[in-house]
């Protein structure tokens, strides 16, 4: 994990609204009518690619090996795409540019 991964992580898990209750490890409350992932994955996007997510687009739940899968391809407000995963609920997501593909 970079520098810079660990440190967003450090900050994420101190986050603390006035009048709410604290946030522990064990309570992930989603922050929007989103799911607690995709919250996670614009917040994420937003501190390492600087990407203020316009849309979100084949976003899916799965299973692999006992563990939770999360997948979505997000389209930032500057035009830029990524697909994003995750393995498990915790941990960081891996973001790979959409590029031009020449077949």
């Amino acid at each position: 994990m970079s520098a810079r991964a660990l440190l967003f992580v450090v900050i994420a898990s101190f986050v603390f609204v006035p009048g709410t209750a604290i946030m522990t490890p064990d309570a992930v409350w989603a922050q929007s009518s989103d799911p607690a992932w995709l919250d996670d994955l614009k917040d994420q996007l937003q501190f390492e690619k600087q990407c203020k997510v316009s849309y979100l687009m084949n976003m899916r739940e799965g299973q692999l090996g006992g563990k939770n899968t999360y997948e979505a391809r997000v389209q930032c407000e500057d035009g830029r795409m990524f697909d994003a995963n995750r393995v498990g609920q915790s941990g960081m997501f891996e973001f790979k540019a959409c590029e031009t593909q020449v077949c």
